[in-house]
């Protein structure tokens, strides 16, 4: 007989079917940010740019890499030289203090940076309907 059992083939496959689908949202890495939302239109190319994130806690990050805000400006300086953009975006987090906010986009225009892009989620709530009397 040269017939060919494939059942333990699929056994394996289908195992390792599953240790994907498990193991796949584990490697996705970022900072986690509650998004302020906006009806804003969103950009239809990719954008190539250093990306400067503030968590919930204030904590700054360039490019997911942890900085204190006294070595923002340098650590910003190397990300957008290493990358050769002048382009800059800034994601917070939606109860990020206004302050904390403004100080970064200050050392952002010390660093001589004169486009910020800001970075929002996308309100998927209709507009309420208005009543005319």
């Amino acid at each position: 007989m040269a017939d060919i059992n494939i059942a333990n083939l699929v056994d394996v496959c289908l195992v390792l079917l599953i240790i994907f689908m498990i193991s796949a949202p584990l490697l996705q890495s970022g900072i986690e940010v509650d998004l302020p939302k906006t009806r804003a239109k969103a950009m239809t190319e990719e954008a190539a740019g250093v990306v400067v994130t503030i968590d919930k806690r204030g904590g700054i990050f360039v490019n997911d890499v942890f900085t204190r805000f006294e070595n923002f400006g340098p650590a910003l300086d190397r990300e957008l030289k290493a990358k050769g953009t002048t382009s800059v975006y800034l994601r917070g987090d939606s109860t990020v203090p206004y302050g904390t906010a403004i100080g970064v986009i200050g050392r952002m225009k010390e660093i001589g940076i004169e486009s910020i892009g800001l970075v929002t989620g996308h309100d998927d709530q209709k507009p309420a309907a208005t009543k005319r009397r």
